[in-house]
């Protein structure tokens, strides 16, 4: 089983003619993904890697029944490309980007909750569902394998660290999902936490912090409260200073708030297995399961 994406979700690329579209939509197309269509406004009836582009994504959608849109519009535009999106009703909508807006990001996500539309980033590797050969990003598709544990993160590197753990350890993934690392995010641990909790093919997860903001402490409520599978966690940047941004421009702590010592009492406190480096993450997933 699978969150979001299966073996039926038909893929949209906004952005397809600039260099990571094209880079990544060939990647993603030799993953399996099925790629229907691209939109580059002023670019239609061009082809890139064999795929059709088009002006408009509602012109994509109805020639292609597209249902789910990957973005790689740069920052000052990618706002309005999930706008676009939203207003075609794809979904999931994939927003690759990184340095949006923090207006246009608040503008997408109202936008959004209000559709019932699913937004996952801006600033995420992308979601991948390994059973349906399915890979909606810049992940590196060769170290996830399909299994029964959920996988949801705030890092992108992370997140391939971690699943080329669990695939070296012969534990496999149904889906895993970026969250994105921008202070303001589309889907929230929470909200994948419930997803994968009403997935029957998902037997355990795996959640993967950062410090800054409190997603990871109210997802450990969450899941303290509404799940009977094991949960395993992990935090990065325990020893960064506060005050300062490290890496993603969610990463910083301010005050008590955000630490890694509270997100970790959270999942403690959950009774989620917390692990103390990366490579832990397998080894506790496999006393769990």
């Amino acid at each position: 089983m699978a969150v979001l994406v299966n073996k039926e979700t038909r893929v949209i690329i906004q952005g397809i003619t600039g260099g990571q579209g094209t880079f990544h939509s060939a990647a993603m197309l030799e993953y399996g993904t099925k790629i229907v269509a691209g939109v580059t406004p002023g670019k239609g009836g061009q082809e890139i890697n064999g795929i059709p582009v088009y002006d408009s994504v509602e012109e994509a959608k109805q020639s292609h029944d597209a249902t789910a849109s990957v973005i790689f519009v740069p920052a000052p535009f990618a706002g309005d490309a999930a706008l676009e999106a939203i207003a075609s009703d794809l979904d999931p909508v994939v927003v690759i980007t990184e340095h949006v807006p923090v207006r246009d990001e608040i503008k997408v996500i109202h936008t959004a909750k209000q559709k019932g539309t699913t937004v996952i980033g801006p600033n995420t590797p992308g979601i991948i569902t390994p059973g349906a050969s399915q890979k909606l990003g810049i992940m590196p598709g060769h170290v996830f394998s399909d299994g029964v544990v959920g996988l949801m993160s705030r890092s992108g590197t992370l997140t391939y660290e971690i699943a080329a753990g669990m695939t070296y350890a012969g534990i496999g993934i149904s889906t895993a999902i970026g969250l994105g690392g921008d202070p303001c995010v589309g889907l929230t641990a929470i909200e994948a936490a419930k997803l994968f909790k009403d997935d029957k093919g998902t037997r355990a997860i795996v959640l993967v912090g950062e410090i800054g903001g409190d997603a990871e402490e109210r997802a450990a409520i969450y899941i303290k409260e509404n799940y009977d599978i094991p949960a395993v966690g992990f935090i990065a940047g325990r020893t960064a200073p506060p005050g300062k941004r490290m890496g993603h421009a969610g990463a910083i702590i301010s005050g008590s708030t955000g630490t890694a010592a509270a997100k970790v009492k959270a999942f403690e406190d959950a009774g989620i297995s917390v692990a103390e480096k990366p490579s832990d993450v397998a080894r506790l997933l496999n006393e769990l399961l």
